[in-house]
C-alpha cells in the first residue's frame, strides 16, 4: 500500500513539473516529457506490470488535463511501460545510457502515433513539418533529460524497494 501511494505521489510530482516546463517554456521548440520518462524509467527498473500500470496513470492523467482524444495517452502509455518491462533484469539499472534510448525510441514511436491519429481525423500538418517541428525536438530533449530524472527515479525506487524489504519483515505488516 505504501508503495503504491510513493509510486502514486511521484507520479503526481511528475506531472507538475511537466506541467510548470510548459508554463515557463511556452514558446520552445520542445518541452521534455518527463512523464514519459517515468513510464519508461518504471518499466526498467520495476517490471512489466509496474511500467504498464503507471504508464496507464500518467497517461490517463495527461488525457484528462491535455489530452485531445480520451484514452489515447492512457493506452500509448500502458504498451510504453509494458515494453519497457521486458528490459527489467536484462539491462543494468544504474546505466542511463540505455533508458536514454528508449526514452527516445518511445518518444519518436509516442509522438507519429499522435500525428498519424491528428492526420487521420483531419488534422493538415505535413510529415515533414511534423518531423522536423515536434517529433524529433521533443524526442532529443526528452532523451537529453533523461540524464537527470533517471538517476532521481533510480535514487526513489530503490527507497522504495527498501520500505517493501521493510514491509515484508515487520511482523505487524504481514498479510
Amino acid at each position: 500500500m505504501r508503495k503504491n501511494l510513493a509510486i502514486f505521489l511521484i507520479i503526481i510530482v511528475t506531472f507538475l513539473l511537466q506541467t510548470s516546463f510548459q508554463m515557463i517554456l511556452p514558446d520552445a521548440v520542445a518541452v521534455p516529457n518527463l512523464l514519459l520518462i517515468l513510464t519508461v524509467s518504471m518499466g526498467f527498473m520495476r517490471g512489466k506490470k509496474s511500467g504498464m500500470w503507471t504508464g496507464f496513470v500518467t497517461g490517463l492523467i495527461i488525457d484528462l488535463f491535455f489530452g485531445s482524444y480520451f484514452g489515447l495517452t492512457a493506452l500509448l502509455f500502458m504498451y510504453i511501460g509494458y515494453v519497457n518491462g521486458f528490459l527489467y533484469k536484462i539491462v543494468f539499472d544504474d546505466d542511463a545510457r540505455v533508458p536514454m534510448i528508449t526514452v527516445f525510441i518511445s518518444d519518436f514511436i509516442y509522438n507519429s502515433v499522435l500525428f498519424a491519429v491528428n492526420r487521420l481525423t483531419g488534422g493538415h500538418i505535413s510529415i515533414g513539418s511534423a518531423l522536423t517541428g515536434i517529433i524529433l525536438p521533443e524526442a532529443v530533449i526528452t532523451m537529453v533529460v533523461t540524464i537527470v530524472f533517471y538517476n532521481v527515479y533510480f535514487w526513489l525506487n530503490k527507497k522504495i524497494t527498501a520500505m517493501e524489504l521493510e514491509e515484508e519483515q515487520s511482523p505487524w505488516l504481514r498479510r
